[in-house]
């Protein structure tokens, strides 16, 4: 007897649950144990599952301004990751009630004796920070909401012209996630480093997001693809579609990356090489050459194929890779911050990424339950299944 969804998305959430137990009770060990190590280790996990939510928000918009078959098969899902920002707001708690822990400028004593802080005080202080982290959660969660609202009403009645309302509310939705996100990002992760600044640090952290959610939606598209009822709408066609859209992600953050180490190295400015190289000395520079490899060299070679693409368990390995990238890419971006020229690995990274990680997926997956998993009433649906051979429902 075939098992049903529901009961599936049921035994997982359980099992996420578990692990968030888990991470939750050794980090509260670690907090007690070295409070600085557990803060440096939250911020780092937050990020890190933040993409989730945040990079489907953006490709959910991108959908809906571009069309094409592509996110037919993981519309729903990124929908569904979208109404987790709610939960990301809460475990942000934690590093809005230590700041000064984690950022030299929210320490008066450091503020006054450096110039460069005490210029950007007006901007880099308590109150203003936590305002601006109310103000990004509003805007996210309120334009994950209109969206929410919009497919809602899309399942109730269809039609072309509810297509072209999300259309035309998905430009400003995706300009909106744009500021927030980067702005977020240098408020939460480059502020870290208060003298060291870079106007393509929010690009970066955009496209980090992007590849990490499309690598995320292609695993659960194939776990879902491999059930019914969503086998019968979802074939490598598909698979092809999102591959190709993976490896663009996959080009466009190399290309961003170099960009901002070609600026910075060229310049050669005493405020800008510091940050270089305090991540590529005392065993930095290792995990830097690993992430050119795996982040990039490979996923690119393996992508180029027409095959591979179309290929989903090769497709799906690629994106476990990719995520497991993304958390070594902001552990490399927030760790050197604390310990600069020094390699530093602490059991608390994995126990924080548990705990956050086993909490998010557990609140995701009670987010699909009793969702279509498709858009049925879609106007463009029967188009996205007859261009890669599936019958329209």
């Amino acid at each position: 007897m075939t098992e049903r969804l529901s009961d599936v998305f049921a035994r997982n959430q359980r099992r996420a649950l578990l692990v968030a137990a888990v991470g939750t009770v050794a980090t509260a060990i670690g907090a007690l144990i070295d409070q600085q190590q557990f803060l440096h280790s939250w911020l780092h996990a937050f990020l890190f599952w933040l993409a989730f939510p945040l990079g489907s928000l953006a490709l959910v918009q991108l959908h809906h301004l571009t069309g094409g078959a592509w996110g037919m098969p993981i519309r729903r899902l990124l929908e569904g990751a979208t109404r987790t920002v709610p939960i990301m707001a809460i475990l942000f708690v934690p590093i809005a009630l230590r700041l000064p822990v984690l950022y030299e400028w929210a320490r008066p004593d450091a503020v006054a004796a450096d110039p460069v802080l005490l210029h950007k005080q007006p901007y880099l202080n308590e109150p203003f920070f936590l305002a601006r982290a109310a103000l990004y959660f509003a805007v996210w969660i309120g334009v994950a909401a209109v969206q929410e609202r919009l497919a809602r009403r899309q399942d109730m009645l269809g039609g072309a012209s509810l297509a072209h309302r999300m259309r035309k509310v998905a430009g400003p939705g995706i300009g909106l996630y744009a500021l927030a996100t980067t702005f977020a990002s240098f408020d939460w992760a480059m502020s870290l480093e208060p003298h060291w600044f870079s106007t393509l640090y929010g690009v970066v952290f955009i496209i980090g997001q992007g590849v990490a959610t499309l690598a995320f939606a292609v695993v659960a598209a194939h776990w879902l693809a491999r059930r019914e009822p969503f086998a019968r709408w979802v074939g490598p066609g598909h698979f092809h579609d999102l591959g190709k859209l993976l490896f663009a992600f996959v080009l466009l953050w190399a290309y961003v990356n170099f960009s901002q180490f070609l600026i910075v190295w060229s310049g050669n400015l005493a405020e800008e090489t510091p940050w270089y190289l305090a991540r590529t000395r005392g065993g930095w520079g290792v995990v830097a050459v690993f992430l050119i490899a795996f982040h990039f060299v490979l996923p690119f070679a393996v992508l180029l194929s027409r095959a591979a693409k179309r290929h989903p368990r090769t497709l799906v390995t690629v994106a476990f890779m990719l995520i497991a990238m993304r958390w070594v890419d902001l552990w490399w971006w927030i760790a050197p911050a604390f310990s600069p020229g020094r390699l530093h690995v602490s059991w608390m990274d994995l126990a924080a990424t548990a705990s956050i990680g086993g909490l998010w997926f557990a609140y995701f997956v009670q987010q699909m339950k009793g969702r279509p998993l498709i858009s049925l009433q879609d106007a463009h649906l029967e188009h996205a299944l007859e261009a890669h051979g599936k019958a329209a429902p």
